[in-house]
């Protein structure tokens, strides 16, 4: 799949933008739109920016940005200016009030029409050891209002 390098998942609110990595998220068809899902733990300070937010952009990198993957996968925007720290930039949306990552790759711009966070008990079993925290996820879902490749 696309996200299996992982992806920069970039969220603005207010004057705060935090990017952080990716690797699960669906698209398909729902509610007649293309629809893209992410996944973010309540733990998250993507999460604090996510619920103040109205859309989000995921930036899937076809140059190799590994290290910029797992650090930004293993370090907390509340800590750390993960921007500064890997040398990334971004450039605006398009359509959307959170920006991209200026990297050469697929880009994602999507408005959220949709969010639900998990119940524990509506989740089989056999996926709770995926949660040995009980920091569940939160799910969004973005409807595509723009897509392209630099």
């Amino acid at each position: 799949s696309m996200m299996d390098k992982g992806a920069f998942l970039t969220v603005a609110a207010g004057d705060h933008v935090n990017t952080m990595t990716i690797g699960w998220a669906m698209m398909g068809i729902c509610w007649r739109k293309p629809i893209l899902m992410i996944a973010v733990r309540d733990s998250r300070y993507t999460f604090e920016l996510l619920e103040a937010a109205d859309d989000f952009c995921v930036s899937v990198p076809t140059a190799n940005k590994r290290d910029e993957i797992f650090y930004c996968g293993t370090k907390s925007g509340r800590d750390v200016n993960k921007f500064e720290e890997c040398g990334l930039a971004t450039t605006p949306g398009r359509k959307s009030t959170s920006p991209v990552i200026d990297t050469p790759g697929l880009h994602l711009e999507c408005r959220i029409v949709y969010k639900n966070a998990m119940d524990p008990g509506q989740l089989d079993q056999a996926y709770h050891a995926i949660y040995p925290e009980k920091d569940y996820h939160t799910l969004y879902f973005g409807e595509i209002v723009a897509c392209y490749e630099f």
